[in-house]
Protein backbone atom coordinates (compact mmCIF):
# COMPACT_ATOMS: atom_id res chain seq x y z
CA UNK A 1 0.00 0.00 0.00
CA UNK A 2 1.49 3.32 -1.10
CA UNK A 3 1.36 6.17 1.42
CA UNK A 4 -0.39 9.37 0.41
CA UNK A 5 2.16 11.63 -1.30
CA UNK A 6 2.04 15.19 -0.01
CA UNK A 7 2.61 18.08 -2.38
CA UNK A 8 4.28 20.86 -0.39
CA UNK A 9 4.61 23.17 -3.39
CA UNK A 10 2.96 26.48 -2.51
CA UNK A 11 3.03 28.19 -5.91
CA UNK A 12 -0.20 28.47 -7.88
CA UNK A 13 -1.05 25.23 -9.66
CA UNK A 14 -2.44 25.34 -13.17
CA UNK A 15 -5.36 22.97 -13.56
CA UNK A 16 -7.62 21.82 -16.31
CA UNK A 17 -10.21 24.42 -15.38
CA UNK A 18 -8.19 27.21 -13.86
CA UNK A 19 -5.57 27.88 -11.28
CA UNK A 20 -5.62 27.38 -7.57
CA UNK A 21 -3.94 30.08 -5.51
CA UNK A 22 -3.41 30.57 -1.79
CA UNK A 23 -5.76 33.06 -0.15
CA UNK A 24 -3.97 36.07 1.32
CA UNK A 25 -4.99 39.68 2.08
CA UNK A 26 -4.94 40.56 -1.64
CA UNK A 27 -7.70 38.08 -2.56
CA UNK A 28 -9.45 37.55 0.78
CA UNK A 29 -12.51 39.55 -0.30
CA UNK A 30 -12.91 37.39 -3.44
CA UNK A 31 -12.62 34.22 -1.35
CA UNK A 32 -15.16 35.58 1.15
CA UNK A 33 -17.63 36.45 -1.61
CA UNK A 34 -17.42 32.91 -3.03
CA UNK A 35 -17.72 31.41 0.45
CA UNK A 36 -20.74 33.55 1.37
CA UNK A 37 -22.71 32.94 -1.83
CA UNK A 38 -22.01 29.21 -1.99
CA UNK A 39 -22.60 28.71 1.76
CA UNK A 40 -25.93 30.52 1.58
CA UNK A 41 -27.08 28.38 -1.35
CA UNK A 42 -25.96 25.11 0.21
CA UNK A 43 -27.60 25.76 3.59
CA UNK A 44 -31.02 27.04 2.47
CA UNK A 45 -32.71 23.71 3.17
CA UNK A 46 -31.41 23.42 6.74
CA UNK A 47 -31.12 26.99 8.06
CA UNK A 48 -33.58 29.79 8.64
CA UNK A 49 -33.59 32.71 6.19
CA UNK A 50 -32.46 35.04 9.00
CA UNK A 51 -29.45 32.82 9.74
CA UNK A 52 -28.62 32.55 6.02
CA UNK A 53 -28.61 36.34 5.68
CA UNK A 54 -26.00 36.65 8.44
CA UNK A 55 -23.43 34.99 6.18
CA UNK A 56 -22.42 38.08 4.22
CA UNK A 57 -19.12 38.43 2.37
CA UNK A 58 -17.93 40.78 5.15
CA UNK A 59 -18.71 38.24 7.87
CA UNK A 60 -17.15 35.40 5.91
CA UNK A 61 -14.01 37.52 5.36
CA UNK A 62 -13.65 37.71 9.14
CA UNK A 63 -14.20 33.95 9.42
CA UNK A 64 -11.60 33.18 6.74
CA UNK A 65 -9.10 35.65 8.21
CA UNK A 66 -9.41 33.98 11.62
CA UNK A 67 -8.76 30.61 9.98
CA UNK A 68 -5.64 31.97 8.28
CA UNK A 69 -4.50 33.54 11.56
CA UNK A 70 -4.73 30.16 13.30
CA UNK A 71 -2.73 28.28 10.67
CA UNK A 72 -5.28 27.00 8.18
CA UNK A 73 -4.38 27.15 4.52
CA UNK A 74 -7.13 28.47 2.25
CA UNK A 75 -7.15 28.19 -1.52
CA UNK A 76 -9.17 29.91 -4.22
CA UNK A 77 -9.94 28.40 -7.63
CA UNK A 78 -9.81 31.03 -10.36
CA UNK A 79 -11.01 30.82 -13.93
CA UNK A 80 -12.34 33.95 -15.59
CA UNK A 81 -13.58 34.74 -12.07
CA UNK A 82 -13.21 33.19 -8.60
CA UNK A 83 -15.39 30.05 -8.61
CA UNK A 84 -14.46 27.93 -5.60
CA UNK A 85 -12.73 27.75 -2.26
CA UNK A 86 -11.32 25.11 0.09
CA UNK A 87 -9.37 25.15 3.35
CA UNK A 88 -6.97 22.64 4.88
CA UNK A 89 -5.86 22.45 8.50
CA UNK A 90 -3.38 19.61 8.94
CA UNK A 91 -5.39 16.81 7.35
CA UNK A 92 -8.85 18.28 7.85
CA UNK A 93 -10.47 19.56 4.65
CA UNK A 94 -13.14 22.21 5.20
CA UNK A 95 -14.97 24.99 3.43
CA UNK A 96 -15.16 23.28 0.06
CA UNK A 97 -17.60 25.50 -1.80
CA UNK A 98 -18.21 26.18 -5.48
CA UNK A 99 -20.46 28.95 -6.76
CA UNK A 100 -23.95 27.56 -7.44
CA UNK A 101 -23.84 28.43 -11.16
CA UNK A 102 -20.48 26.62 -11.51
CA UNK A 103 -21.37 23.35 -9.77
CA UNK A 104 -21.30 19.98 -11.51
CA UNK A 105 -18.53 21.13 -13.87
CA UNK A 106 -15.58 19.45 -12.13
CA UNK A 107 -14.50 22.37 -9.93
CA UNK A 108 -15.36 20.60 -6.67
CA UNK A 109 -13.36 17.55 -7.75
CA UNK A 110 -10.45 19.77 -8.72
CA UNK A 111 -10.46 21.57 -5.37
CA UNK A 112 -10.83 18.34 -3.40
CA UNK A 113 -7.96 16.61 -5.19
CA UNK A 114 -5.78 19.67 -4.63
CA UNK A 115 -6.74 19.83 -0.94
CA UNK A 116 -5.99 16.14 -0.46
CA UNK A 117 -2.43 16.74 -1.66
CA UNK A 118 -2.02 19.49 0.96
CA UNK A 119 -2.96 17.21 3.85
CA UNK A 120 -0.25 16.15 6.28
CA UNK A 121 -1.85 12.73 6.94
CA UNK A 122 -5.02 10.86 5.98
CA UNK A 123 -7.52 13.44 4.64
CA UNK A 124 -10.75 13.80 6.61
CA UNK A 125 -13.77 16.08 6.32
CA UNK A 126 -17.21 16.61 7.83
CA UNK A 127 -20.50 17.02 5.96
CA UNK A 128 -24.12 17.43 6.90
CA UNK A 129 -25.67 13.99 6.72
CA UNK A 130 -28.33 15.22 4.27
CA UNK A 131 -25.78 16.60 1.76
CA UNK A 132 -26.13 13.76 -0.75
CA UNK A 133 -24.35 15.57 -3.59
CA UNK A 134 -21.23 16.23 -1.55
CA UNK A 135 -21.25 12.70 -0.17
CA UNK A 136 -21.36 11.27 -3.72
CA UNK A 137 -18.36 13.41 -4.71
CA UNK A 138 -16.33 12.38 -1.69
CA UNK A 139 -17.17 8.69 -2.01
CA UNK A 140 -16.30 8.74 -5.71
CA UNK A 141 -12.85 10.00 -4.77
CA UNK A 142 -12.25 7.35 -2.10
CA UNK A 143 -13.77 8.73 1.11
CA UNK A 144 -16.08 6.73 3.35
CA UNK A 145 -17.86 7.26 6.64
CA UNK A 146 -15.55 6.90 9.64
CA UNK A 147 -18.41 6.29 12.07
CA UNK A 148 -17.92 9.58 13.90
CA UNK A 149 -20.92 11.93 14.14
CA UNK A 150 -21.64 15.32 15.67
CA UNK A 151 -25.10 16.63 16.45
CA UNK A 152 -25.72 19.93 14.66
CA UNK A 153 -29.27 20.23 15.93
CA UNK A 154 -32.04 17.84 16.85
CA UNK A 155 -32.55 15.58 13.87
CA UNK A 156 -29.49 16.67 11.89
CA UNK A 157 -25.94 15.41 12.31
CA UNK A 158 -22.60 16.01 10.70
CA UNK A 159 -20.76 12.87 9.63
CA UNK A 160 -17.02 12.47 9.27
CA UNK A 161 -15.62 11.03 6.07
CA UNK A 162 -12.08 9.76 5.83
CA UNK A 163 -9.98 8.90 2.81
CA UNK A 164 -9.45 5.16 2.73
CA UNK A 165 -5.70 4.63 2.68
CA UNK A 166 -5.97 1.66 0.35
CA UNK A 167 -7.75 3.72 -2.28
CA UNK A 168 -5.78 5.23 -5.09
CA UNK A 169 -7.08 8.31 -6.80
CA UNK A 170 -5.91 9.43 -10.17
CA UNK A 171 -3.83 12.55 -10.03
CA UNK A 172 -4.22 15.01 -12.86
CA UNK A 173 -0.74 16.50 -12.47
Amino acid sequence: MQPLTINQDKVPVLRRHGRIVPVDPSNLSDAAAVHALAWQASHQAVCSPDFIQLHTPERQAGYLKSKLDTGSKIYLLLTDEPVGIVSVTGSLIEDLYVLPNRQNLGYGTELLQFAMKQCTDTPTLWILENNAGAKRLYERLGFSESGRRQIVRNGLDEIELSFEKGNQWKRND
